[in-house]
């Protein structure tokens, strides 16, 4: 457009108004002059009166149209403003509104979109994420200016602009960030036992091993305490650390002291979250309790709500002191002494460790003074001789109460004490512990995952045969022998010997300790045998196992309950489990059986598989040797193909090798 050429531009409406006002005064100077004889002046000017007047109202309609949407006729600014959109270095689309089909792009977008003409939004840039658009090598994030156009049409007008440059160094800020970890060795009381040479040899191959482990990923390690390692590295070794599946453990492990050749062990702890230094400490201080309370040989890594496990393949020896037990003790007792009442609960379809164990809680707080509940489910059949033992006792009248009457003794004074479970889905009443501020764990499953609000106690050791047996340990450090019942004694030993098939697994010096213990304030074998004898119903419920026996991946038997099935709780199938461990060249046992509407799992392994770590990939839990697994909404035939996939992901042909051998 040259220099002094008018700013007002004919455009197609124009010129047809032109056309019509034109024929429209002709055909009125026609009919003028057909019609009008006289002076024929006055209706020239009339017409070209009413011309005049109507091209100033379509002038002034065209200019408020223009004020309206905003799109004036190209002028000097209009044209310089569209070249810089059109040379413009960040992409632009224009789009009909609420659409992504593109009408018109600059130059930038075209080369953008490969000399496409018409594309969509969607087509070219295929990954969005967190508000970001992903080209094949270029990340953008766009601006979006809406309502422009016409009265008839409006249009989206999508700036892109490129942030490539921003998100990779933000990145490579994240990559940077440092994260926190702890090391421990787990079994260094049981290392001290033996040589001081052997431990100092072995205490120094485990040092050289962490030390190379942490330079190779130019991090900073600390020993600030005897075998207890703080180490500081940069969050982009985490991701390769999770690769390799924490291969430091399987080094460590691979370190053996003594004439059994035991092998060392160590756990750790990682925080991969938090605003500051301060808060990533106390995460990894939490992840490498939980790693502890797993049984240890595992890394814990903590992340944003995300709980991530490596190893656990060792079983956890058992430790000789009884320290924290009493610890453990004296603290509870402080607890209860200054609650308003103690309720106690445990997992649902309860066993004998389960009632063993909250027996001895409740005289733990009878001898407190404190009143006490133990909530129970009546429907469940598997307490029921439980139940019946101690039900008549005077001091057990009114102490065992249902989910519903346990809510209405809660107040701001309950401490709740939860026996033989950590995981909430698999309490009798969450709703129980939701409404309870002090919490107490007690338990010899591995944790499974975080606590929803943090208990005033956790004591939780995978090393122990039982529950029963941690409450043994606690009550023979605080209350007078005369105290305990014989027939609480019963109940506890029978917890013990349910949870060590007989003292045959997982039995270690303290676990004979709580035993003798027992024995000593009154428990009679003669009695505690009673409790196992098993009727004709239930010795048929569990032939149906026997019937429907799989041998998977050649050391693993499972075994799923056959026929109508009307078995309403699961000791058949933690028996059938058991039992087929007696089976030559079967070191895990699985048995499967529908209860209600969902499908229970018991598993039991020789002590060469860890059967905890397979059952977790269903949401279950336990310890090394013996685990459980609810699932619902489920087929025992798809529960079988679960439990399959499980094992697979958890034992590969050279893991099965070296547990044949």
């Amino acid at each position: 457009m040259k220099k002094g050429s008018p700013n007002f531009q004919f455009n197609f409406a124009d010129i047809l108004f032109v056309v019509i006002t034109a024929v429209a005064f002709i055909v009125i100077q026609t009919v003028c002059n057909t019609f009008i004889k006289f002076n024929k002046v006055i209706p020239t000017l009339l017409i070209c009166t009413i011309y005049v007047a109507v091209a100033l109202t379509y002038a002034f309609y065209r200019k408020g149209r223009i004020y309206r949407t905003g799109v004036k006729p190209p002028s000097e600014v209009g044209i310089v403003l569209t070249e810089s959109v059109m040379n413009s270095a960040s992409p632009v689309f224009v789009c009909p509104e609420g659409t992504e089909k593109v009408v018109w792009m600059n130059k930038a977008a075209g080369e953008l979109s490969g000399g496409q003409k018409l594309v969509k939004l969607s087509d070219m840039f295929s990954e969005t994420e967190n508000a970001l658009y992903k080209s094949a090598d270029k990340v953008y994030v766009r601006a979006v200016h809406s309502s422009v156009g016409s009265d008839e049409k409006q249009y989206d007008i999508y700036t892109m602009t490129d942030v490539t440059e921003r998100e990779a160094t933000e990145q490579m800020l994240l990559s940077k960030e440092t994260v926190v970890a702890y090391v421990v060795v787990d079994n260094l009381e049981e290392l001290l036992n033996y040589e001081q040479e052997d431990y100092r040899n072995a205490s120094a191959e485990t040092d050289r091993l962490l030390r190379q482990w942490a330079n190779e990923a130019g991090g900073i390690l600390k020993e600030y305490q005897q075998e207890k390692y703080i180490f500081l590295f940069e969050k982009k070794h985490l991701e390769m650390f999770s690769q390799k599946g924490f291969d430091i453990l399987d080094k460590i492990r691979s370190i053996r002291i003594g004439e059994n050749s035991i092998p060392l062990t160590v756990s750790i702890g990682v925080s991969a979250v938090g605003e500051n230094l301060l808060e990533k400490e106390k995460n990894a201080r939490s992840a490498i309790d939980t790693a502890l309370q797993r049984g240890g040989d595992q890394a814990v890594v903590k992340g944003d709500g995300t709980l991530d496990i490596y190893g656990g393949k060792t079983k956890m020896a058992q430790k000789r002191t009884k320290v924290k037990a009493r610890a453990i003790a004296n603290e509870l007792v402080s607890y209860m002494t200054g609650a308003e009442n103690v309720i106690i609960m445990f997992h649902k379809f309860a066993d004998f460790d389960a009632i063993g164990s909250a027996v001895g809680i409740a005289r733990l707080a009878m001898f407190c003074g404190v009143p006490v509940n133990i909530v129970t489910n009546p429907n469940d059949s598997g307490i029921a001789k439980s139940y019946e033992w101690v039900a008549n006792l005077p001091d057990y009248k009114g102490v065992f109460v249902d989910s519903a009457a346990a809510l209405d003794l809660v107040n701001s004074g309950t401490l709740l004490v939860v026996c033989d479970v950590s995981n909430k889905m698999q309490f009798e009443s969450p709703a129980l512990y939701d409404s309870c501020n002090k919490v107490v764990i007690i338990d010899h499953h591995r944790k499974t995952a975080d606590f929803e609000k943090e208990p005033v106690i956790t004591y939780i050791e995978p090393a122990a045969s039982a529950a029963s047996e941690l409450v043994c340990e606690m009550l023979e450090q605080i209350l007078p022998s005369e105290c305990l019942l014989p027939k609480e004694a019963d109940l506890m030993l029978t917890g013990i010997l349910l949870d060590t098939n007989q003292f045959t697994k997982n039995t270690g010096t303290r676990t004979f300790s709580a035993a003798l213990y027992l024995r000593s304030v009154g428990a009679d074998v003669g009695e505690v045998q009673e409790f196992f004898k098993t009727d004709l119903e239930e010795f048929q419920r569990e032939l149906r196992f026997h019937s429907n026996v799989e041998i998977y991946r050649t050391v693993c038997a499972i075994a799923t309950a056959t026929g109508e099935c009307d078995i309403k709780d699961k000791i058949p199938a933690a028996k059938a489990a058991n039992r087929l461990l007696t089976v030559e060249g079967v070191k895990a046992s699985f048995a499967i059986v529908p209860i209600e509407d969902e499908i229970h799992i018991s598993a039991r392994s020789s002590g060469t598989i860890n059967v905890q770590l397979i059952l977790e990939e269903l949401r279950g839990g336990g310890h090394f040797d013996s685990a459980g697994a609810r699932l619902g909404g489920v087929k025992v035939s798809e529960a079988e193909k679960m439990l399959k996939a499980a094992i697979d992901k958890h034992l590969d042909e050279l893991e099965i090798d070296k547990i044949k051998k």
